[in-house]
């Protein structure tokens, strides 16, 4: 059982790509005539690349969520996930060109073509300067440049090679030799392996790539709370998929108890996301140090609307409205609510990273919503060609057939 990617499904990815391109001109155009067209830290340029950035960074977390949750199914010996197991790897099959985007971002920046990392500008350590700052330069044994892009170029290459990895051993999973359980438990050993690293690195690559945009400030549970982020989206992702190769007759062994045990996925980490993001309001907030609630401070009187409308899209939404068994297993209404998460959880990432990189002259117009159509489009692109590549199905995993019997009440 196998996806064909062509004609229409094909031309649709190409039409959000284009569309999102025009946005992205025409909101650029808008933009100029502002007065803030030509200032170096909040002009157009910077405006584009944060907008890169912001989606760029979504979507890599969207499929490294997937590579994450794929690992978390080896590593548990869980059965009832093995019919998504095709579609979290179709997801992660965006991780190379995500890493590419991120890439280019962070070059830009050593280059100075953008000021998302102030602590990059050389003038800030120098204590002959006027621009001489502190605490950043207290803060170069870590957060210098040398080191900063050997600790990400590991990130990187580490969850490309585990990526490979798993890719080239589940086709050796489909081998025709019946009860060949060795390549099997290879993966288990690998996940377990992956799961530790990713454990260390998901949160310092948050502190190295988004935290330190604004390098002031620090939190000690900042990567759990994008981790969860990266989470919730992946999972999202993974359900509307399924959802849409469903609608194609692709995939009628997903049944109703399989969508709704990925949809308590969805609802769970939801929360897990709402606790993080109270814990870390809550506890900054009451102690009412300034130079700690700068942070939120910012974000508060900048972008109230923003702010708050993650809170409400990502958690009263979820809570609401995949409350009951009913409501995980309608499809119309999974892919309504999972949209709405969606985008909420792209705004929670712009909503992360705008303040720091463009003070309060950020917004969600049409450059932003341009730049997020654009990357869907070719996020789509690369994971629907991905899964073409592969049947639907995996075929002699020793899970399979409890997966396809799976039921509950």
């Amino acid at each position: 059982m196998e996806y064909t990617f062509e004609g229409q499904a094909k031309k649709n990815t190409f039409i959000l790509m284009g569309v999102g391109v025009l946005l992205l001109i025409l909101g650029s155009v808008f933009f100029m005539m502002g007065d803030h067209a030509h200032d170096d830290h909040h002009g157009i340029g910077q405006r584009i690349w944060v907008s890169i950035f912001v989606s760029g960074f979504f979507f890599f977390g969207v499929s490294l969520a997937a590579l994450f949750f794929l690992a978390v199914q080896y590593a548990a010996e869980a059965g009832w996930g093995v019919v998504f197991k095709r579609v979290m790897e179709g997801v992660a099959s965006y991780l190379p060109i995500g890493s590419i985007t991120l890439l280019v971002v962070f070059a830009a920046g050593s280059l100075h073509l953008h000021h998302i990392y102030h602590w990059m500008d050389p003038e800030l350590y120098d204590v002959n300067s006027e621009h001489y700052d502190a605490l950043i330069a207290h803060k170069k044994p870590y957060l210098n440049q040398i080191f900063w892009w050997l600790r990400t170029l590991a990130y990187l290459a580490a969850y490309f090679l585990f990526f490979r990895w798993f890719m080239k051993s589940s086709l050796n999973e489909d081998s025709p030799l019946e009860n060949e359980k060795r390549f099997f438990t290879k993966n288990q050993t690998m996940a377990a392996i992956f799961l530790v690293i990713f454990g260390y690195t998901s949160t310092t690559f948050s502190w190295d790539w988004i935290m330190s945009i604004d390098t002031h400030w620090f939190s000690t549970i900042f990567g759990w709370y994008i981790f969860s982020g990266m989470w919730i989206s992946g999972m999202v992702m993974i359900t509307l998929l399924t959802i849409y190769l469903k609608s194609k007759g692709l995939m009628d062994f997903v049944n109703d108890s399989h969508m709704h045990d990925i949809g308590k996925w969805v609802f769970g980490v939801s929360f897990l996301w709402t606790y993080l993001f109270f814990c870390q309001f809550m506890l900054y907030w009451y102690s009412n140090i300034p130079e700690e609630i700068t942070y939120f401070k910012a974000r508060i009187d900048d972008y109230t609307w923003i702010f708050w409308g993650t809170m409400v899209i990502n958690f009263i939404f979820p809570m609401l409205l995949l409350m009951s068994k009913d409501a995980k297993r309608n499809a119309g209404f999974m892919v309504f609510t999972g949209c709405i998460i969606f985008f909420g959880h792209w705004l929670d990432v712009f909503m992360i990273v705008s303040p720091g990189a463009m003070g309060p002259n950020g917004t969600v117009g049409l450059i932003e919503i341009g730049t997020f159509i654009a990357f869907l489009g070719l996020f789509l692109f690369v994971v629907l060609g991905a899964l073409t590549k592969r049947p639907l199905l995996v075929k002699h995993h020793p899970f399979v057939q409890e997966s396809l019997h799976h039921h509950i009440n």
